[in-house]
């Protein structure tokens, strides 16, 4: 075998190590019935995200995420850990739902038009769409948002 054979099946072998080593590096906590974003916890599930909702008669957040995104990352280490930010989420019931991944909350991200992340969508228990954050936004804009949500619901 020739050195340049040689050095194309290294390079393509830590290419594809390193891809894989990617796709598989960010940490996504979940026990099929909540995940953990920011280390709070999420539903996945949107039909019992609503059916809470309405039991509680508390809005709901959508937050769009996916492991990849980076401002998603931004708001787990940043906005989710800050303590006036908690205490807001705590007016809602959260649902997180993973734009990679199919299952219940696809038919949710289509309706919203959640194409990309990050993307929070506070909606009424009834489905009624309150507010929309499109990317990412500084703490405070986002600490406002929440608080209009909860006074608009």
């Amino acid at each position: 075998m020739t050195p340049r054979k040689l050095l194309t099946i290294a390079v393509l072998i830590a290419v594809l190590g390193f891809g894989y080593y990617s796709m598989n590096a960010a940490p996504v906590l979940s026990d099929h019935d909540y995940t953990y974003q920011g280390g709070i916890e999420w539903h996945e599930d949107p039909d019992e995200a609503i059916a809470v909702a309405e039991e509680q008669d508390k809005p709901v957040l959508v937050y769009y995420w996916t492991t990849w995104c980076t401002y998603c990352q931004e708001y787990d280490d940043n906005h989710y850990q800050n303590d006036e930010i908690r205490d807001e989420l705590d007016e809602y019931v959260l649902l997180a739902i993973n734009l990679d991944e199919p299952g219940p909350g696809a038919s949710l991200a289509a309706e919203h038009e959640a194409a990309y992340p990050p993307q929070h969508v506070i909606m009424t228990a009834d489905g009624d769409e309150l507010s929309r954050l499109g990317g990412y936004v500084e703490e405070d804009r986002f600490l406002e948002e929440l608080r209009a949500g909860v006074d608009s619901a």
